[in-house]
């Protein structure tokens, strides 16, 4: 059984609050908002297609996803309502007939390339370190 740690490192503040910039435009519950979003497997998928490829309306989103068209346009409406993803609409319809585009934000890239995607280049990096098939 592991025990139980009670001290800080020296250089973390003791309250997760602290970690906040002084003019921290976001709140700490905020930022866990949007790691929780992320933390859904139809979320994330979402935030990593459209910070990998760009814009894409609902429609290309759909087609290459396999969700149905409510539950994409629910995780949408979370992932917005959190400040990873962003919707343009148009002022004018394309040749599509289509108008309204969705695109990651910088947090929603920054949380995609510095959360998720790190830790699996971390765990990456670690079994080609020790992958003993390579001896």
């Amino acid at each position: 059984m592991g025990t139980k740690r009670t001290r800080i490192a020296d250089d973390v503040p003791d309250d997760p609050n602290e970690f906040l910039p002084e003019m921290s435009v976001l709140s700490l519950d905020e930022y866990l908002d949007m790691q929780a979003a992320i933390g859904n497997r139809t979320r994330f998928e979402i935030v990593y297609r459209l910070s990998h490829t760009g814009e894409m309306t609902a429609t290309e989103l759909d087609a290459v996803m396999d969700v149905d068209d409510s539950t994409l346009h629910y995780h949408l409406n979370e992932l917005r309502d959190v400040g990873l993803i962003e919707k343009r609409v148009r002022t004018e319809r394309d040749g599509d007939g289509l108008y309204a585009y969705y695109r990651a934000t910088v947090l929603g890239d920054g949380i995609l390339e510095d959360g998720v995607e790190e830790l699996l280049r971390r765990e990456r990096a670690f079994l080609d370190t020790y992958d003993s098939s390579r001896n």
